[in-house]
């Protein structure tokens, strides 16, 4: 190895650098691509955000076959995930001179109509009982509450799939982010029925350690007997596993995981793994373990994508990895309904097809992995095959999570459809309606209520301020003119 290539070991590691769409083309291996490629991933990071880092491109991608390349396609940006239409309509703006600003706007428009808040996200928006909407969390299921850390809606690289894109394109409005930690505490103070706190992203783990230590800390000595325990979403173990190895705080997060675990709470680290090269490396394989000595426990999760891991080989061989790296292999999903969905969609009846066939090749250890899952407006729904009723076909449903506790685990039917790639394309078996509808129906109409009238309120209070504020004013202004008097 000559002094001018990267050193890379679970030891040593070159300096985390970062490639964006102002700075790709400086990518040594990028040269190798046509023009026109490069012109793509240009177009289209416009509209979806674009991210990736040199451990990223040095050692997960095969620059031999791009193109092909799983992960090149998970962190590249490719024509074909934005529509055909909206592809040339960024084209022609770029290519029409248009400033900066005029380059975003048609972006903007754009992103509105990739369903930027999937699965009724903006319902799920808690308030403390004084009426406060905590913008920063949200709380869909009974036991689990999600909390965004401000500092922490940032990745190492972007996922091309993320269904959470609209934490990174700049739209403050489309974003979730809170510093109120102490609302947060207040919030599981006013609901016991809550055990579990998920930090989410982006990715939590790029904070330093010492603003990390802040969030989990103050959860961890606030002494509540509901919480029971803290999960950490993340890809930081696939896209930069010297945050635990080389990082001048890693021994800090790992002895902040330690602390945790001490306390009684159970830690649980959700890491993102799509593709079984993300497992290969000795750097994630040293992370691993020593996010394993803390005591933290490791689950993994990734949706089924096409052009990445829509193959039973694939799950198979990257559970059985997970297993013997000491991991417990926790959900395969389903690629939400947002952003690149078209290209990266698999058909339902296909997805529960590969996870059969990958269940059937790995031993029980790596049986606790639970698939394929749509995280949709009703809940999480489990996809568990395909039965024939008489003359008929129809596939098999149940909720593994649902807005109303009652309905996990309570299995449905809908008609057999090859092509449906969620369940807003599904049709009941028999009805007109799935079981839920109706009571959905008139949670998200109670949810959307609450919401206008914490808005309303909000409003009302700023309202008040201002008149305060005017009226104040002219006071002072008559008071001037009084004293202006002979």
């Amino acid at each position: 190895m000559s002094d001018l290539e990267p050193v890379w070991s679970e030891y040593e590691s070159p300096q985390y650098k970062s490639y964006t769409i102002y700075n790709f083309r400086t990518i040594p291996q990028i040269q190798n691509l046509s023009e026109e490629k490069q012109h793509e991933i240009e177009v289209v990071a416009n509209v979806l955000p674009f991210k990736t880092n040199n451990y990223v491109v040095d050692q997960l991608i095969d620059w031999t076959n791009p193109l092909k390349d799983p992960m090149f396609i998970l962190t590249f940006p490719q024509k074909r995930m934005l529509k055909t239409a909206h592809y040339k309509q960024m084209e022609q703006v770029m290519e029409s001179g248009a400033n900066r600003m005029e380059i975003q706007a048609v972006a903007n428009n754009i992103r509105m109509q990739l369903n930027p808040h999937p699965a009724g996200q903006m319902s799920n928006i808690p308030q403390l009982k004084d009426g406060t909407r905590l913008y920063g969390l949200q709380h869909k299921y009974k036991e689990t509450v999600l909390f965004f850390p401000s500092q922490g809606q940032t990745c190492h690289a972007y996922c091309t799939f993320c269904f959470r894109w609209p934490q990174f394109v700049g739209i403050d409005e489309l974003k979730f982010a809170s510093r109120e930690i102490a609302s947060l505490v207040q919030y599981l103070r006013e609901h016991q029925e809550i055990s579990d706190v998920l930090f989410t992203g982006g990715d939590p783990l790029i904070m330093k350690s010492t603003i990390l230590s802040e969030y989990i800390n103050a959860l961890a000595d606030a002494d509540l007997p509901n919480l029971k325990t803290i999960r950490i979403g993340t890809k930081s173990l696939s896209y930069w596993p010297y945050r635990f190895l080389t990082d001048d705080d890693a021994d800090q997060v790992l002895k902040l995981f330690e602390s945790v675990t001490k306390k009684g709470i159970h830690l649980a680290f959700m890491g993102h793994f799509n593709h079984p090269v993300e497992l290969s490396t000795k750097a994630v394989k040293s992370a691993i373990y020593r996010i394993r000595k803390t005591g933290a426990q490791i689950r993994t999760q990734s949706p089924i994508l096409a052009h990445i891991n829509d193959n039973a080989h694939v799950w198979a061989e990257m559970w059985q990895r997970q297993v013997s790296l000491g991991c417990i292999p926790y959900y395969m999903f389903v690629a939400r309904d947002t952003g690149a969905q078209d290209f990266f969609g698999v058909p339902l009846v296909k997805a529960q097809r590969i996870f059969r066939d990958a269940y059937q090749k790995v031993s029980g250890l790596a049986r606790t992995v639970r698939g394929p899952s749509m995280s949709a407006t009703p809940g999480k729904i489990q996809v568990l095959g395909t039965v024939d009723i008489g003359k008929k076909r129809a596939m098999v449903l149940r909720f593994l999570q649902g807005r109303n506790p009652k309905w996990v685990q309570r299995p449905f039917l809908a008609k057999y459809d090859e092509k449906a790639i969620w369940i807003d394309d599904l049709k009941p078996f028999s009805g007109k309606k799935f079981f839920y509808t109706d009571e959905l129906e008139r949670i998200l109409k109670k949810r959307s209520k609450a919401a206008k009238i914490a808005m309303g309120k909000k409003l009302n209070a700023k309202q008040a301020a201002k008149n305060h504020e005017i009226k104040f004013k002219e006071r002072l202004e008559e008071q001037r003119i009084i004293n202006k008097k002979p």
